[in-house]
């Protein structure tokens, strides 16, 4: 290697930059006081971007703050998967060895797929949340490293980036929450043209409101002639100033270029093209160096110096004068880590790497791929296979690059850069014609791919065929996201399949073709997988026939559970167990126990539900344990065993976490939330329902964190939250895939907004939908409560004129509906018994027989809420009817509602209990919630205002209402104009609903006066 070299190109002075460099500084400050930052730094090549983050670097470490560089390898056409990841947290290690450590310590597997030194990466799960499981566990390993020190995580050349990288970055500027850190990405700002892959993700950063972007403009002209002066170590003369600053247009590296070729003498005869202005310092090299340079430009962006030796074959001592011209030229530079050499500037290696004649390009790659083969260890063993099959692909030999590209599309999978294996398989796809039929025979699927079942045949002797690679490819584009891709590979398999009838491989290909459709918001998949059933139909057991069984099975669970369901999950256990095909029979069992829990069997299917958990976690099964740790509690609540499933979902949160199963991490979240809303502990339930929305890797999940939240807010008054958090659930359910357990809700909330604004007619709408649909076996955990919405709407609303149209219809709709719906263990017996109370109350029925057993029903369980809102139903029956003794009883039930209300801050429910006590004047002590003195008051509304709206509550004109209180028509018609201003409603309907929402008037004035309404 090299000692000192001289050179003067580089300019001592820093120049500008200082609104740049305060913002850096500034976000240097927040982050060492634990308020983490994320920055984007960009700038066209040469504008002077590493030089801000050489100095601002400087300025870090002189705070004692840790800087760790990585940047952005290409390699050819190729980037390395992670580079700078990589590269930066191996210099994380290096300076924070016992931090770093601790803070990786029971992750070394899953974080040697981003830095192999810390051992070998663990076999793990090829699945969507693969990738996702890495990354949490990167974000959390680089807070817990910044917990007490700061650090800066520097990543270069962004422009580069493979998608893996971008995935990452991502990741990590959308979920960092906590430490000491500060992570900048820089990138060249005129590479990204339209399509350039970078472009959706500065796009997606910039909607992140906790991502800053700097954006590096260029010298002005007092810039340029500070710089010039810095070079050249003198004052210029302004007309040298003014010739350079025109020809480099403010760019810092063309003012470098330009002032060192005139201090040089070089400027004579200098063409117009900055392009030939970079290569002229090379033109200018002794042919050896020149050649060496060549050698380097088509290395990739760092080349190992015994490498180049390899490659060159030269002399040591004539390589090494070579490289001294080279470096002295300010051509080349060390590597920081003193182990090889780089162009200083890219721009140069692009203009030197353009020069290339084609044959010598591939020349070039040949004897680089040739060197590596024949000594392994030249270059580093994490990019060893990437860079082979790099540099033999670009050699444009098919025989060599085929395998090496296959080897290459190995690792990367097994790092979990599923969009970069992707990549590697279409270019094998490519290759394959052309690769000669031994080289093609000799490889075998064992070797080369990983979730193909074998269809017929050993893999361990089979040949490898196009269709496997297209399977590996479909996965990795599933995985990785690509899905688009995906599905035109999977189309293009099936394409094939048509030609040379396959019948196993053609069903796994239209499953995964189902789960693409679905993924990608094309529709719910039921074609697809009922054409894999179809395939897969009197054939002997196999892996694949018990995939498609289990597959269809958990697809009919979600949406059309029952009698079928059941028998394909009973198959698929069966046939996986005779393959031997152990995942997909615990998965299988799974799905079994949960049909067999709502086929009205809950005990054995919760213990085969248990006994799977059980299994897989003994098995180290951790994807399907993820899955159980969801179904298993989400069955417990269904039968009503909510409190016996909340330490089973705590415990799987801690699961899920550890494991980096964020998918299932978030489920769990929100069915822990649902649990804590029914055992009234509602503070609880919000914060589980916020983890929810924020951990999860994919929308659903996400989704049902929203919808919990509109739930709880619903139930607190707070409409406008409600509708909020609705419209986010919705967004991330889509409307492709409508399954009961999502639509039932999403009905019932909008339901439950409309019903609570007064707004009957929508409230009707959104339930129509379910009815028609009706309610199979299996919905009943979702059916019930819509139901019971409506029906509570429909006799909250039964004084309001809006709601006398279809009134008759509706209630036999729900009254048929209820009669089919399972009552088959306690709890859904008790939501029966109210559901038929409120049927009653809707027609003005209901007595104190209706709701006693209703309240005994729900005294026997754990849901406080809803024996708080029974509770207070009762309480109006009984005051009905009269009698002291009733009266005694009201006021206990009364005093137990308003303290849950109270406790759980359920507005609508305390309001509701203060408005009954009032109009029975009785006293609830103070417990109650105090009621306002007059509510018509509080809206501002005057005493005959007050009985106007009566009158327009009650369905009457103005000319009527003008008659009954002995005022003129044109009178009345100001004082509806006051009161829609006043209540901030636009019309008589939504006044009518005010009143009743607010119960401003009793149910039995407006019954009897109104005419026409049925009692």
């Amino acid at each position: 290697m090299l000692g000192p070299v001289e050179n003067r190109s580089v300019s001592p002075v820093f120049v500008g930059r200082t609104d740049e460099l305060d913002t850096l500084n500034d976000a240097l400050a927040r982050a060492a006081a634990a308020e983490p930052q994320a920055l984007l730094l960009g700038g066209e090549a040469g504008v002077g971007k590493t030089r801000l983050v050489e100095e601002f670097a400087t300025v870090a470490a002189g705070r004692e703050a840790v800087v760790a560089v990585g940047g952005c390898v290409e390699i050819g056409a190729d980037g390395l998967p992670f580079a700078p990841f990589s590269t930066a947290l191996r210099a994380l290690r290096d300076a924070l060895p016992e931090q770093f450590a601790a803070a990786a310590a029971g992750q070394e597997e899953e974080l040697a797929r981003l830095l192999p030194d810390l051992g070998e990466a663990g076999a793990g799960r090829h699945d969507e949340q693969g990738m996702a499981r890495l990354f949490e566990i990167t974000v959390r390993l680089l807070e817990r490293v910044a917990a007490a020190r700061t650090v800066v995580l520097v990543l270069e050349d962004l422009h580069w980036a493979d998608a893996s990288t971008r995935h990452l970055l991502a990741y990590l500027f959308r979920t960092l929450r906590t430490g000491c850190l500060l992570v900048l990405a820089t990138y060249r700002s005129d590479d990204i043209h339209r399509r350039h892959p970078l472009r959706p993700l500065l796009a997606e950063l910039d909607r992140l409101r906790t991502v800053r972007r700097i954006e590096l403009a260029r010298f002005t002209r007092e810039e340029a002639g500070r710089q010039i002066a810095g070079i050249l170590a003198a004052e210029p003369d302004p007309a040298q100033v003014d010739e350079i600053y025109a020809r480099s247009d403010g760019n810092a590296f063309f003012i470098e270029e330009l002032a060192v070729a005139g201090a040089e003498g070089n400027c004579t005869g200098l063409s117009d093209s900055l392009r030939d202005l970079l290569l002229v310092r090379v033109e200018a090299l002794p042919e050896s160096a020149q050649r060496v340079a060549r050698i380097v430009a088509e290395g990739g962006s760092t080349v190992e110096y015994r490498l180049i030796a390899a490659v060159a074959q030269l002399a040591e001592d004539d390589l090494i004068e070579a490289l001294r011209a080279a470096v002295g030229a300010n051509l080349l530079t060390v590597t920081r880590a003193g182990d090889g050499y780089r162009f200083r500037h890219s721009l140069v290696r692009e203009a030197v790497a353009d020069d290339l004649l084609p044959g010598e390009r591939s020349r070039l790659n040949r004897r680089y791929a040739e060197a590596l083969e024949a000594d392994p260890t030249l270059v580093p063993a994490d990019a060893r296979v990437m860079r082979l099959a790099s540099y033999w692909y670009h050699a444009h030999d098919a025989a060599k690059a085929l395998p090496a590209v296959l080897a290459a599309a190995v690792v990367a999978r097994r790092r979990h850069a599923y969009s970069e294996q992707l990549g590697l398989l279409e270019r094998a796809m490519e290759l394959w014609d052309a690769a000669p039929r031994e080289v093609r025979s000799a490889l075998r699927p064992v070797d080369c791919t990983d979730v193909y079942p074998p269809c017929g045949g050993d893999p361990a002797t089979t040949p490898l065929r196009y269709l496997d690679l297209m399977a590996e490819a479909a996965v990795a584009g599933r995985f990785g996201g690509e899905r688009e891709r995906a599905l035109k590979i999977t189309k293009r398999a099936l394409r094939l399949l048509e030609e040379d009838p396959d019948p196993l491989r053609a069903a796994w290909f239209w499953v995964q073709r189902s789960r693409l459709v679905q993924a990608l918001a094309r529709g719910d998949g039921r074609q697809e997988l009922g054409t894999a059933q179809d395939l897969v139909r009197g054939l002997p057991p196999s892996e694949v026939h018990a995939e498609v069984l289990a597959v269809a099975a958990n697809w009919s669970m979600q949406r059309r559970p029952g009698p079928e369901a059941l028998a394909a999950a009973e198959r698929a256990v069966e046939y996986a167990r005779m393959v031997g095909a152990r995942e997909t029979e615990l998965h299988a069992r799974l799905t079994l126990g949960g049909l067999t829990v709502e086929s009205g069997d809950p005990e054995t299917g919760l213990a085969q539900m248990r006994q799977v958990l059980h299994d897989t976690r003994a098995e180290g099964l951790h994807h399907v344990a993820g899955r159980a740790y969801v179904n298993l509690p989400s069955a417990l609540q269904s039968v009503g065993r909510d409190r016996e499933a909340v330490p089973l979902l705590r415990e799987g949160i801690e699961f899920s976490r550890g494991h980096g199963l964020l998918d299932s991490e978030a489920w769990v979240w929100g069915n822990l939330s649902e649990a804590l809303y029914s055992l009234g502990q509602w503070a609880e339930a919000a914060e589980a329902a916020a983890h929810a929305t924020r951990v999860g890797h994919s929308a659903k999940p996400r989704g049902m964190g929203a919808l919990r939240l509109a739930h709880l807010a619903l139930g607190r008054g707070d409409l406008a939250e409600a509708a909020r958090q609705l419209a986010a659930a919705r967004a991330r359910y889509g409307t492709h895939d409508p399954m009961p357990q999502q639509s039932l809700p999403l009905a019932r909330i909008t339901l439950g907004i409309a019903a609570a604004e007064g707004r009957i007619t929508d409230a009707r709408a959104a339930l129509l939908p379910a009815l028609d649909a009706g309610f199979p076996p299996g919905t009943h955990r979702h059916g019930w409560p819509l139901l019971l919405a409506a029906a509570t709407a429909e006799a909250d609303a039964r004084t309001l004129p809006a709601a006398r149209p279809g009134r008759a219809e509706i209630l036999d709709r729900l009254s048929a509906a209820v009669r089919t719906l399972t009552t088959g263990v306690p709890l859904w017996h008790a939501y029966g018994q109210w559901t038929r109370a409120e049927l009653l109350r809707a027609q003005g029925r209901d007595t104190t027989g209706t709701w006693s057993p209703v309240v005994t029903a729900f005294e026997c369980l754990d849901r406080p809420y809803d024996l708080a809102r029974v509770r207070h139903r009762l309480a109006g029956a009984l005051l009905a009817e009269g009698g002291d003794d009733e009266r005694d009883r009201a006021v206990e039930l009364l005093r137990l509602a308003a303290a849950v209300a109270d406790h759980l801050r359920a507005r609508p429910l305390a309001d509701a209990v203060a408005r009954l006590a009032q109009r029975a004047r009785l006293t609830l002590g103070r417990a109650a919630r105090q009621a306002p003195a007059d509510p018509a008051a509080a809206l501002g509304l005057t005493s005959r205002e007050r009985d106007v709206l009566g009158l327009v509550a009650a369905g009457r004109t103005n000319r009527q209402i003008a008659e009954e209180l002995f005022i003129s028509p044109k009178t009345a018609s100001v004082h509806v104009s006051n009161i829609l201003s006043k209540l901030g409603v636009s019309g008589r309907g939504e006044a009518a609903a005010v009143a009743h929402r607010l119960e401003l008037f009793p149910a039995g004035t407006l019954a009897t006066d109104a005419p026409g309404n049925r009692q």
